[in-house]
């Protein structure tokens, strides 16, 4: 029986946490997904302890031939990547790498897709400097028209990033550092890593607020450490989101646009969610014998958007009651053969 005739499986092995809001809208958005492509998906969250996917995956590789997925997704967060490669490399499951993929020293030492690891058949990533650097710009423009500049006429401003090992994370801050090199009236204070943790966060900017006073400016690169960040700042009663200080944000969490609507959030990006379901139209046409080759194995699209409030209140009616009403096949090459390019991107499903 030809590869395209059977049912497909696919796993994929969820960094994040069930209760967390970003991958728990990820996950959401690829059982939608699955189901309007008629995929049978299979997820498992590793709860953020990276080395439980270590062995998740080692678990599913040990399965029987009849019981293994055809494909798995994985991320590589926290440089899990290069061992989940290599786990599955040479098991007959087909490995695919979505949100991030291997930082350009691990594809120095591994390769690309198809490569060392033949089995890795592709990536496909948001580009993620565009959330860092769209809500930065966002960001230093609010701090000029409420004039938050510092006794020296400055911007100061605090960053508080995800982690230094996952290439989201590192595209989001250089993003935000490209802003900040193109603003001569804005100070990046410090850098800190909170690894996506709010209680991290509300840690990190307790002392923040002491080393650096005159910072009014806060920029953060996931939505629950800005909450965090918030949290220690009215714990100082060192002044008021939107008000005294300001504060940017990436993701789509209902807390996230009820902050942008309040204007506790200055500026907010998100969309990346989408790119567990465009994986999925990717698989499933690779499946069905059209390779995405023909496009490159490793794929960076744009699917950030900066919300307006107007934005918001258009994303919370379509999905504000769950992913439904996604379908995915107007996407896919083989479902629509007049489709010659993926359109990957996210405002258009708004």
């Amino acid at each position: 029986m030809p590869l395209w005739a059977q049912a497909q499986t696919i796993a994929f092995i969820n960094p994040g946490k069930k209760d967390e809001p970003f991958w728990r809208t990820v996950s959401e958005s690829m059982h939608a997904a699955s189901r309007s492509l008629g995929i049978r998906l299979e997820e498992q969250f590793a709860e953020r302890q990276h080395l439980s996917t270590f062995t998740i995956a080692k678990a599913i590789a040990a399965r029987p031939a009849a019981q293994r997925p055809d494909y798995v997704i994985l991320t590589n967060d926290y440089g899990t990547g290069p061992e989940l490669l290599r786990i599955f490399d040479g098991t007959g499951i087909r490995s695919f790498m979505a949100f991030s993929t291997l930082t350009t020293p691990e594809r120095v030492q591994y390769g690309g897709p198809r490569e060392q690891f033949k089995d890795w058949i592709g990536s496909l990533e948001p580009r993620a400097q565009d959330a860092g650097y769209l809500t930065a710009q966002a960001l230093i423009a609010k701090g000029r028209a409420m004039r938050a500049h510092g006794p020296d006429g400055k911007l100061h401003l605090l960053a508080i990033a995800g982690d230094r090992s996952t290439n989201s994370s590192i595209q989001r801050n250089e993003g935000m550092q490209r802003a900040v090199r193109q603003a001569p009236d804005v100070v990046l204070q410090q850098t800190v890593y909170a690894g996506w943790s709010r209680a991290k966060a509300q840690e990190q900017m307790g002392w923040l607020l002491h080393r650096h006073p005159q910072a009014r400016l806060v920029w953060t690169g996931s939505d629950l450490m800005a909450f965090g960040a918030m949290d220690a700042l009215a714990a100082a009663g060192a002044g008021q989101p939107g008000s005294t200080v300001w504060f940017s944000s990436v993701n789509t969490s209902l807390q996230a646009l009820q902050s942008l609507h309040s204007g506790q959030l200055a500026a907010l990006a998100g969309g990346h969610f989408i790119a567990g379901a465009w994986a999925l139209v990717m698989l499933y046409d690779y499946h069905h014998g059209r390779d995405f080759a023909s496009e490159g194995l490793e794929l960076e699209r744009p699917m950030f958007t900066l919300f307006t409030p107007a934005m918001a209140r258009r994303y919370q009616q379509r999905f504000g009651q769950g992913f439904d009403r996604l379908d995915v096949r107007p996407y896919s090459k083989v479902l629509n053969p007049t489709v010659q390019r993926y359109q990957f991107g996210f405002a258009q499903l708004l």
